[in-house]
């Protein structure tokens, strides 16, 4: 267990030697533990030494010029010059959000980025403006199409935050698939098999083996097969291709750059990096943003009382696990998996890091 702030200076202290000023690192640290704190631990601080690794392999430049390549009063086309993901989208959402305070609603496609984190932080960003958050990004190819056993598409989140008045906000972020790949990679530490439904092999059957993407098997679409539903996921993960990188020419399906460094770009990319795409909608676009609220409220509190089912205590709200989490790991301090621990180690000895894990 160590406490958030050590964490946080910890990777601030990384980000810093891997060339980031200090307000990107800060902002990198922030965004990469908010993961971890709200208890999405594939997302977080088990992520860093795969960024570590991508900038020793020169995929992720440190110091991006971050601009605006194309707009129009409402939209805008950001090329994030490779920087890291974790500071290129949340300075994206920001102009969606200034976009949004002039007109009502802004969106931002982006290109020539890298993994960005959860997309929940991203989304939250708009609700202290009184707006609605959405954020998505395209991911590394690792999800085989309905009826497919070829990687195409990437996990592909989408996340929303929506404010309500004295009720705390919806926000829901989830991956179009199964299940997320952090999530084989959790029970590959535990040396434990998946549920079925979550990954196949590379003859496109159905496996339990969380080391299955190495042997050229495939995530499943949200659903896992035809008959539960899987193309409603594969359409979910195309969608957020499209308008993550089709709308920017960041890489899409298989063109995507893969996370992990030892794994070759693809010789005939298609575009410029992953994309993101992010928006922010005024509430007082639609109507009175108290009224809305208000109505937030009355909704959020008619689905806490809806009956629950046999063996289940409540009905649950999105983004209510996420937000009880936080609250205790702010408290209680934040459980590291025994080999990030280790990674985390090796990383402090490897740069000479002088922050201490407590």
């Amino acid at each position: 267990m160590v406490t958030y702030q050590s964490l946080y200076d910890f990777c601030v202290e990384m980000f810093v030697k891997m060339g980031c000023n200090e307000v990107d690192a800060a902002l990198a640290s922030e965004v990469l533990i908010s993961a971890d704190l709200r208890g999405i631990d594939s997302h977080g601080v088990a992520r860093l030494s795969g960024y570590i690794r991508l900038w020793e392999s020169d995929r992720i430049n440190p110091t991006p010029d971050i601009r605006i390549v194309h707009e129009t009063p409402g939209t805008a086309t950001v090329d994030g010059d490779r920087g890291l993901g974790l500071v290129v989208a949340p300075k994206a959402m920001d102009i969606a959000i200034k976009k949004a305070t002039a007109t009502g609603t802004g969106w931002v496609a982006v290109k020539n980025s890298n993994h960005f984190g959860i997309a929940g932080y991203h989304a939250m960003m708009a609700l202290q403006h009184d707006m609605v958050g959405i954020s998505m990004t395209n991911a590394s190819p690792l999800v085989a199409p309905t009826f497919s056993k070829e990687r195409m598409l990437g996990t592909n989140p989408i996340a929303m935050a929506v404010p309500a008045n004295e009720e705390p906000p919806y926000v829901a972020d989830f991956a179009t698939t199964t299940a997320a790949n952090g999530k084989l990679e959790i029970l590959q530490r535990l040396n434990k098999k998946t549920p079925a439904g979550w990954v196949q092999d590379k003859e496109g059957n159905s496996s339990t083996d969380p080391h299955e993407l190495k042997a050229g098997g495939a995530l499943l679409p949200l659903g896992s097969d035809r008959e539960h539903g899987s193309h409603k996921g594969y359409c979910l993960g195309s969608m957020v291709d499209i308008f993550s990188a089709v709308f920017s020419g960041a890489n899409y399906g298989p063109w995507a750059p893969p996370f992990v460094s030892f794994l070759p770009l693809p010789e005939d990319p298609v575009g410029d990096g992953l994309g993101h795409f992010l928006g922010a909608m005024r509430i007082d676009a639609f109507r009175p943003a108290q009224d809305f609220k208000n109505h937030m409220d009355n909704w959020i509190r008619r689905f806490r009382k809806a009956e629950p089912s046999a063996g289940h205590e409540k009905v649950l709200i999105p983004g209510d696990p996420e937000r009880e989490m936080e609250i205790q790991r702010k408290t209680e301090g934040i459980p590291l998996d025994k080999q990030v621990h280790e990674d985390l180690l090796v990383l402090q000895k490897k740069f000479g890091l002088k922050t201490a894990l407590s």
